[in-house]
């Protein structure tokens, strides 16, 4: 091969793409990133900067009286408590009605799997009468239980039972697309070699679901801990005994306490973030776990 022909230009066919092939779909980044930082300001950044300047108008002494009063510690104890107990339940009944959806062919299954998210278009206001019709003392339900001492409705129970009707189907919707993309092959190979159902399920099946079953139980805990519409129905507001943090602040602004308001929300937005930095520190030790296993 002469020099000529090793110097000569690159015929027409293998030139450069052109900078139309390239061209992406969305803007530029600088764009992109402009019109995102702007929408994250106007819906998230500017409405928790003005809950936290108005809260500066009170003193340290006024603020720490503001969130420790009895009655406020009292409603953090059952809002926090019953958010747990319920995302506790969901996570065991979710994973339970996930597997069923997934892994089983029944009559009206569409139909089941319609109603796990009748709790995200049902108005809360209305979940919460519809809990209390069934669930007081002259309810459909409550009326066998309540001569037996059982007591469900206007009072903490009440509360719990609520958090996990509108809990459940984040648990659900979380755990069922893996459940589906789940590998079958790995679980017929465990059982092949000599494991039990249990022992398939804990060490095969369990991690993958593991990192979804976290989301789920933060988003179900995180749901329940801003929950205001069904549990006023059922809960019973009374105070120092079934009065959860949400209708605390609702009570204050109608008392035109404005700063004491922004006082005790801006306690529920610490423990929320609080929360969802330790779910997340969670997910990626999972994650890692797993891609180190």
């Amino acid at each position: 091969m002469s020099a000529a022909s090793i110097a000569a230009p690159l015929p027409a066919t293998v030139a450069a793409p052109s900078r139309t092939g390239t061209r992406k779909v969305l803007p530029g980044f600088n764009l992109t990133l402009g019109f995102t930082v702007l929408y994250l300001s106007l819906i998230v950044l500017i409405p928790l900067s003005a809950l936290i300047l108005k809260t500066f108008t009170l003193s340290w002494d006024q603020f720490w009286a503001a969130v420790t009063s009895p009655r406020v510690l009292a409603s953090y104890r059952l809002t926090f408590g019953a958010s747990l107990i319920a995302a506790l339940v969901n996570v065991v009944f979710g994973l339970l009605v996930a597997w069923v959806l997934v892994r089983y062919t029944f009559p009206g299954k569409r139909i089941v799997d319609a109603l796990v998210d009748l709790p995200f278009a049902l108005p809360t206001a209305v979940a919460g009468i519809s809990l209390t019709a069934l669930l007081a003392g002259n309810g459909w339900i409550g009326q066998y239980l309540e001569p037996m001492g059982i007591k469900l409705a206007f009072n903490p129970n009440g509360v719990v039972i609520a958090l996990i009707f509108i809990g459940l189907p984040f648990v659900v919707r979380t755990v069922q697309p893996v459940l589906e993309e789940a590998e079958k092959e790995l679980e017929e190979a465990a059982m092949c070699l000599g494991a039990t159902r249990l022992q398939t399920f804990t060490r095969v099946i369990f991690p993958s679901i593991a990192p979804a079953l976290l989301t789920g139980f933060a988003m179900a805990f995180a749901r329940a801990i801003g929950e205001y519409g069904s549990v006023i129905f059922i809960a019973g507001n009374m105070p120092m005994v079934s009065e959860i943090t949400p209708l605390i602040i609702i009570g204050k602004l109608e008392q035109y306490d404005y700063a004491g308001a922004t006082a005790v929300a801006v306690v529920m937005l610490f423990f929320s973030f609080l929360l969802l930095l330790v779910i997340n520190a969670l997910q990626a030790w999972q994650r890692k776990r797993s891609g180190a296993g």
